[in-house]
């Protein structure tokens, strides 16, 4: 997709939550559960130590977000968060640009290496992360225990 706007936004805007009221809502769907129940805390997306973004068609309407928050046990790592793109945006290279800007931007507030946790239910999203230069490392955070849980970082 061409003209992709990418953002820079407050976690808790409007926008923000409802993009990410619905990866919740797809996580449910592909897990069962809450979707995802990892500890956010306000703020934890806010410059300089994260950033949430959120992309825009051409027509201003939002069609994906992503985020970054400095990992507490490293002050070097950006993890991934909420990356999301609305169904109707998919396969025209949103997620793409987005993990591009993410990177960026964590790259800008001095994180060297971004790392997240997705899982067996995403397999798309895998794809997404070894086509873009991310390797399996091994597992951390919220769901570091799981078996379907996988973990990826790539040095920025």
């Amino acid at each position: 997709m061409s003209e992709i706007d990418i953002r820079l936004t407050r976690y808790g805007s409007r926008v923000a939550n409802t993009l990410t009221t619905a990866a919740l809502a797809e996580l449910v769907q592909r897990y069962g559960g809450d979707g995802d129940s990892t500890p956010i805390l306000p703020g934890e997306f806010d410059p300089p130590g994260g950033g949430f973004l959120i992309a825009y068609d051409p027509d201003h309407e939002p069609i994906g977000c992503v985020g970054w928050r400095t990992l507490a046990e490293d002050e070097d790592t950006a993890e991934l968060k909420r990356m999301y793109v609305v169904p109707g945006h998919r396969g025209r290279g949103v997620a793409k640009a987005l993990l591009v800007a993410v990177e960026d931007d964590a790259r800008r507030s001095g994180r060297r290496r971004m790392w997240l946790e997705t899982g067996t239910a995403q397999p798309e999203a895998i794809a997404l992360y070894e086509r873009s230069g991310y390797v399996r490392i091994e597992d951390f955070g919220h769901y570091k225990e799981y078996e379907d849980v996988r973990s990826f970082g790539k040095d920025l």
